[in-house]
């Protein structure tokens, strides 16, 4: 059973709403839950140093959400809300120059070291097994990977460290209460089964919008001692993401491709000036700050799923992909299965690593290994 919010995070949720978070730290610091609710514009003004102007915009937004609803949609969700100067609220996230006043969380969060693999939304083959490589030997060695659930390398990352058995908390732009983008849905689900965590400091009902997802991308820094970018055009957002770490300290690596790849402009922009080159999980590692200890898993890691055989049905329907890139609809007409029975086999090869996905909702097969 859920515990009742505080009044502390009850105005946390409500100044949250509008406010920048260090202005809304100084209100709700400044003021508490006691002297708020009889405070004046003048007072948010006097304590937050803001412009009287933003001040009375601030307010009426805060005064106007109704916390006591967005508390039954956080506990409907089994989520909870961590403000902070928390215990539970994350060291090297509050340590960051904006810092979230509050952050919903699903699932468990801990001190562990994280790093951060984040990239493209459409990557290349090559990107995709870096990225899996990476995250998942990273999650071997005992981190805690971020990411930001995303389509292509994000969400890459988060399936190599629940494939190692590891933790892995994904943080979004949206509010929990919609998971985006949808198709991921499913994977979200399973992060928090399996010991991670969905994060976001959104209220619970935001939706997707471009401003919602570079402030995400500095929580995802912040999370984070080290940031890897596993490919990106030349304006990507993962820059955004390894900026931030550099602006508060953080080590950056990027993952090196080949030089004719438009989806090797950011990386080796990166490393152009100055971001330390990843080609394994080793170069990591050797970074670790002193003090951050690692204890590596000693349960029996699964063996990659590369290197198991594909079914007979499997099989088959590799054999009807070719040399070519087929879509699903394509499949379901050549090989007589219904769409669902098909999407369940590609799913299993991509798991097995014998087929990737291309634009259009195309598969294509991966070369023999």
């Amino acid at each position: 059973m859920s515990v009742p919010w505080t009044d502390r995070q009850r105005w946390a949720a409500r100044l949250n709403v509008l406010t920048p978070p260090r202005r809304a730290w100084d209100i709700l610091n400044e003021l508490g839950p006691e002297g708020l609710p009889n405070s004046s514009d003048m007072d948010w003004a006097r304590v937050s140093g803001a412009d009287l102007g933003d001040v009375v915009h601030w307010r009426r937004a805060a005064l106007a959400f109704d916390a006591a609803a967005e508390e039954l949609r956080c506990r409907s969700l089994g989520a909870r809300l961590i403000v902070r100067g928390d215990p539970e609220y994350p060291d090297l996230l509050a340590s960051i120059y904006d810092p979230p006043l509050a952050l919903y969380v699903q699932g468990s969060i801990s001190s562990a070291s994280a790093v951060a693999v984040v990239g493209t939304r459409v990557p290349t083959p090559y990107g995709r097994r870096m990225a899996r490589g990476l995250a998942g030997d990273a999650s071997r060695a005992g981190l805690v990977v971020v990411s930001g659930l995303a389509r292509g390398i994000d969400a890459e990352a988060h399936l190599a460290a629940l494939g190692a058995k590891g933790p892995t908390w994904a943080v979004l732009g949206t509010g929990l209460g919609h998971v985006y983008p949808a198709e991921n849905a499913g994977l979200a689900r399973r992060i928090v089964a399996e010991g991670g965590a969905m994060l976001s400091e959104r209220p619970i009902g935001t939706g997707p919008t471009p401003d919602v997802f570079p402030r995400r991308n500095r929580v995802v820094a912040g999370l984070a001692w080290g940031v890897v970018v596993v490919e990106g055009r030349h304006k990507s957002g993962s820059l955004i993401t390894a900026r931030l770490a550099l602006e508060e300290g953080r080590d950056v690596w990027a993952v090196p491709g080949p030089a004719d790849s438009v989806m090797s402009e950011a990386p080796h922009r990166l490393i152009g000036e100055g971001a330390k080159l990843a080609s394994g999980v080793s170069d990591i590692l050797a970074a670790l700050p002193e003090g951050h200890l690692l204890e590596a898993r000693k349960a029996p890691v699964p063996a990659p799923a590369r290197r198991l055989p594909p079914t007979e049905e499997e099989a088959s329907v590799m054999a009807l992909l070719g040399s070519d890139a087929l879509s699903l609809d394509e499949l379901v007409q050549l090989s007589g299965l219904d769409t669902t029975r098909i999407s369940s086999i590609m799913f299993g090869l991509e798991l097995k690593e014998r087929v990737f996905s291309v634009p259009g909702n195309r598969y294509a097969q991966k070369e023999a290994r």
